[in-house]
């Protein structure tokens, strides 16, 4: 254990975290998400939420302030009735650490797994809220 790091991240999470560099991407993924077979490397807190995984990451690592979205979020399908509520939690919690880059591209679904195919990597969780898959462009440390 250490002091100060959040207890949901394991320390392969961390060292993912350590290794990406600016521009590298994460995605953390809901419990219906191919993770497996998209991720190039893939972690797995199958027992967690995103949005305390969420929370947890963004106490680490900062988002790109050179792109105009360095948040992505899986778009409703077309057709779709539903409304994704945790997104207020997503907005609310990166609001927490860094309100000037809450800046949210909304992804169509193929296009979201393209995105994760390529993303550094993958964070499989047990979230059950669907369209609960959030993509984050890190960004330097100042």
């Amino acid at each position: 254990m250490l002091k100060g790091i959040p207890s949901v991240l394991s320390p392969e999470l961390l060292k993912i975290l350590m290794e990406m560099g600016h521009g590298d991407e994460i995605v953390i993924a809901d419990g219906n998400f191919p993770s497996a077979s998209i991720a190039q490397r893939l972690v797995r807190l199958d027992g967690h939420g995103v949005n305390k995984i969420l929370d947890a990451v963004m106490q680490l690592m900062p988002l790109d302030t050179y792109v105009e979205k360095p948040i992505g979020l899986m778009a409703v399908v077309p057709g779709d009735d539903v409304n994704p509520v945790i997104w207020d939690d997503y907005k609310a919690t990166i609001n927490n650490y860094e309100p000037e880059n809450c800046r949210i591209e909304f992804i169509d679904r193929f296009g979201f797994y393209e995105r994760a195919k390529k993303a550094y990597a993958v964070i499989a969780t047990g979230e059950t809220a669907i369209y609960a898959n959030i993509l984050l462009k890190k960004g330097v440390v100042k």
